[in-house]
């Protein structure tokens, strides 16, 4: 479904992915009106892009699939819809969420202390090697100076993401698929027209 008829080559697709040709813009209203044309309800695709684009608003990378999945699974939203919203989190926009859950963070609980994107992206990837590699100690410490801030905002702001997302996109696809609607029950009465003439025409 919606494929191309030319394989890209891989390192447009990548390039595209870093950067989009069309603008962030027109990027975001393609992605959009490729989720209204998947087969599924406005509700159903809807929230499970909402997933995808509120779990974006965490810091646990690499697991952002998997709980846009399982939030998708339990409100019974479509899980392919989730995968696709995780597009929200990108490396464009990683930096932004990332030092923007740190500040809030921090600021609800009364902790004073800047971080800059790099180091909050250094310390995330530290955490995850320190996980593999079963640094007690350093997990810790990285999850007390920069997981904590950010897990208590992650919450209150996943949950503005997802409402924000998913209101505006339910009236786009309803409004799609309406429209879909309508232009099938024309076609259907012009060639139910077409038909009723052809027999009506004289016989020779």
């Amino acid at each position: 479904m919606f494929r191309r008829r030319q394989n890209r080559p891989t390192h447009h697709r990548l390039r595209d992915f870093l950067w989009p040709t069309m603008g962030f813009r027109r990027f975001a209203t393609y992605v959009a009106h490729r989720v209204a044309r998947m087969p599924g309800t406005p509700y159903s695709l809807a929230a499970g892009f909402a997933w995808g684009s509120a779990v974006s608003f965490t810091p646990f990378v690499g697991l952002h699939f998997f709980l846009a999945a399982l939030g998708a699974w339990a409100t019974r939203a479509n899980i392919l819809a989730s995968a696709i919203g995780t597009v929200v989190g990108n490396p464009w926009t990683f930096p932004f969420i990332w030092t923007f859950l740190y500040e809030v963070g921090s600021w609800l609980i009364g902790r004073d202390d800047p971080a800059t994107a790099i180091g909050i992206g250094a310390a995330l990837q530290r955490f995850w090697e320190a996980a593999l590699n079963g640094e007690w100690a350093v997990l810790t410490h990285i999850a007390w100076s920069i997981l904590l801030p950010m897990m208590v905002a992650a919450v209150p702001i996943a949950v503005i993401a997802w409402v924000a997302t998913f209101y505006p996109l339910r009236f786009l696809i309803e409004s799609y698929q309406n429209e879909r609607r309508r232009r099938r029950g024309q076609g259907a009465k012009r060639r139910g027209r077409r038909r009723v003439n052809a027999d009506e025409a004289p016989r020779q």
